[in-house]
């Protein structure tokens, strides 16, 4: 996922407006009690952190993937 994908995902999952200010203001504790704005300022992937805010907005799972973006590739070899 690149940073622009999680910006969509992110607009399409909670809005544009409420997505930025969850992004800035939640804190996440999976990600070391920080925002996911500041998370990837710190180089955290933006997979990582796309998850995590799912996780903490309690987005359900079968949305992680980020809403009109492919589900990703999964390793089941």
């Amino acid at each position: 996922m690149r940073r622009s994908e999680f910006w969509y995902a992110v607009s399409a999952e909670f809005g544009q407006a409420y997505g930025q200010i969850l992004s800035d203001d939640l804190v996440i504790a999976q990600l070391g009690d920080i925002s996911a704005s500041e998370a990837l300022r710190r180089g955290i992937p933006p997979r990582t952190v796309w998850e995590a805010l799912c996780r903490a907005a309690e987005v359900p799972e079968n949305r992680w993937h980020g809403v009109g973006l492919p589900e990703p590739k999964r390793n089941d070899t």
